[in-house]
């Protein structure tokens, strides 16, 4: 797997921008990735030193009107004095 197919895209929520300042940072990312690939993709793309990766499998959202299929998040601690400029804006 490349290491741009297990990134799938950050989360941007106001619990995610409160984290920020905690050098953690949250992405949907591919359901076949764990730890040690999300952890090398982000230190590849991003050129940041990860200290330590959360991942959880969140379940499905069936409303009337759509449908959320099941997806996996990961939460990246970043190591002191490390930020990914590009999701701060």
């Amino acid at each position: 797997m490349d290491i741009y197919d297990v990134i799938i895209r950050p989360i941007m929520s106001e619990k995610t921008y409160r984290q920020l300042e905690l050098g953690k940072y949250s992405f949907e990312v591919h359901y076949r990735a764990d730890k040690r690939k999300v952890k090398q993709a982000v230190e590849q793309i991003y050129d940041v030193d990860v200290e330590s990766v959360n991942v959880m499998n969140m379940p499905a959202k069936v409303s009337r009107s759509r449908y959320r299929p099941p997806w996996k998040k990961a939460i990246v601690t970043l190591a002191p004095g490390d930020r990914i400029e590009e999701l701060e804006a």
